[in-house]
């Protein structure tokens, strides 16, 4: 049995890494109307990912605006799949 991946657990951290899976990167404004969290919320969840290898961040601006992009990492592609895999156990699917 696929075990579950403990950073996963919590609902903002599975909708983060979910929304990036088919994508090549998303900003963080975008992310963070789609959850529906407040910046603080989400800067939280995003740095545990990124401090748990699962996403990278990186920092930059659009012209004199700061803009951040969060893009999911291999590692965390591959621990969202066995995550999900393990949800299907537990589900009997």
């Amino acid at each position: 049995m696929t075990r579950l991946e403990p950073e996963l657990n919590n609902p903002t951290r599975l909708g983060i890494v979910s929304s990036l899976k088919n994508r090549d990167r998303a900003e963080f404004k975008l992310l963070r109307d789609s959850l529906g969290v407040s910046d603080s919320v989400l800067s939280r969840h995003i740095t545990a990912l990124e401090n748990a290898g699962m996403v990278e961040v990186k920092k930059g601006y659009v012209g004199k605006r700061p803009r951040t992009w969060v893009s999911i990492s291999k590692d965390g592609n591959r621990r969202l799949e066995a995550h999900v895999q393990a949800l299907r156990e537990l589900a009997g699917a």
